[in-house]
């Protein structure tokens, strides 16, 4: 079984043999300057893609405005905290996320 954390940075951590390990590359922190909020963009898009879902469908599924994917995948807004920690898990374990989270975010 996996363990995971979730640092205050909103990153996601491994659990190994007391030693943490990033679960996937870090996302930007917090006060992202305008270039990376670019680099983020193609990411978030990626995540969605790989999915196979909409933006609604994703927006829905995360709980979320669609406007806020909009905004992330054009690189306007960064995700933030608890957002970009699921992004990071999701980027780690889609299905895993999807299954866990179900149909409860979307409605």
């Amino acid at each position: 079984m996996q363990r995971l954390r979730l640092k205050a940075d909103g990153r996601i951590v491994e659990i190994r043999d007391g030693r943490e390990f990033p679960l996937a590359p870090s996302m930007p922190a917090a006060n992202p300057s305008a270039q990376s909020a670019a680099a983020i963009a193609p990411e978030v898009r990626d995540l969605r893609q790989r999915a196979r879902l909409t933006q609604i469908e994703f927006a829905a599924r995360l709980g979320v405005p669609v406007e806020t994917i909009r905004n992330w995948e054009q690189g306007k807004r960064m995700p933030r905290g608890p957002a970009r920690a699921l992004l990071a898990v999701i980027a780690h374990a889609p299905d895993t996320v999807f299954a866990a989270l179900g149909d409860s975010v979307a409605g």
